[in-house]
């Protein structure tokens, strides 16, 4: 993170980890499908090497983290990926857990410190959704992070972006990062843009599938007076999506 007049550079990354399983192509989620409720596999190592990604950026947002079942062995996710990667914050929000072979969560990891962390569970016709929100700084100003994972359903999606809408919108400096499990200009994603200060993204960076990335559907959606630069996929490993990085440049009275 860098400091020039007043104004804070910030590394943000969003990431859909796939509980640390390796997707290389549709065929695996057949043939590989056992790696989702069992700890064989390499995960591991995938985590290792997602930690040494997720060190170079400040705010990391995770989706599909194992909080902790039989698949991950009973490691949770979040926790060892800060401590690999050397963040001292780090939240984590488990929206589902079947039979506690496999858990599913959104994290947050963080070199800043958040005075205030909030879970909120999000509407759908399937419960297991869920939205994370970190506030950095006081008063109305503040900085405020949002990690999400958005349903497959338009119908769902809408009423996730509405809810989603309503925490942000008295929020003039916010980001709201995560698997959309959406194109950016789909007709669910306008409430977002009407009732908070989210924009479009300027780039759209194709995430899905990972191995020959053809659909952006993962974004981090930055308020209109955060400047943002460098916004580009990377590998998480062997995990179904890319992960997203970004640059934004914040006023440091948003992080006081």
């Amino acid at each position: 993170m860098s400091t020039t007049s007043g104004i804070r550079r910030l590394r943000l990354l969003s990431a859909n980890i796939q509980a640390g399983s390796s997707t290389r192509r549709y065929s695996d989620y057949v043939t590989r499908s056992w790696s989702h409720a069992l700890p064989a596999g390499n995960k591991r190592g995938s985590l290792d090497t997602i930690a040494a990604m997720a060190g170079e950026h400040d705010i990391v947002g995770l989706q599909e983290a194992d909080p902790g079942s039989l698949r991950s062995g009973f490691t949770n996710q979040t926790h060892y990926l800060a401590e690999r990667a050397g963040f001292d914050y780090w939240s984590h929000q488990p929206n589902r857990n079947v039979a506690r072979v496999a858990g599913s969560a959104n994290g947050l990891l963080s070199r800043l410190e958040p005075v205030e962390v909030s879970d909120h569970a999000l509407p759908g016709r399937i419960s297991g959704r869920g939205v994370l929100m970190a506030r950095f700084g006081d008063g109305r100003e503040g900085l405020t992070v949002a990690v999400a994972h958005l349903s497959l359903g338009a119908n769902s999606r809408r009423a996730q972006l509405a809810f989603i809408a309503e925490l942000l919108s008295d929020h003039p400096n916010a980001v709201l990062m995560g698997d959309f499990n959406c194109l950016p200009d789909r007709p669910e994603m306008e409430t977002l843009y009407k009732h908070t200060r989210l924009l479009p993204p300027q780039f759209c960076v194709p995430t899905f599938p990972s191995w020959r990335p053809q659909r952006a559907i993962d974004h981090i959606l930055v308020s209109a007076d955060l400047a943002t630069h460098d916004a580009r996929a990377l590998p998480a490993a062997n995990s179904d999506h890319l992960a997203l990085a970004m640059n934004i440049d914040v006023p440091e009275r948003a992080l006081r």
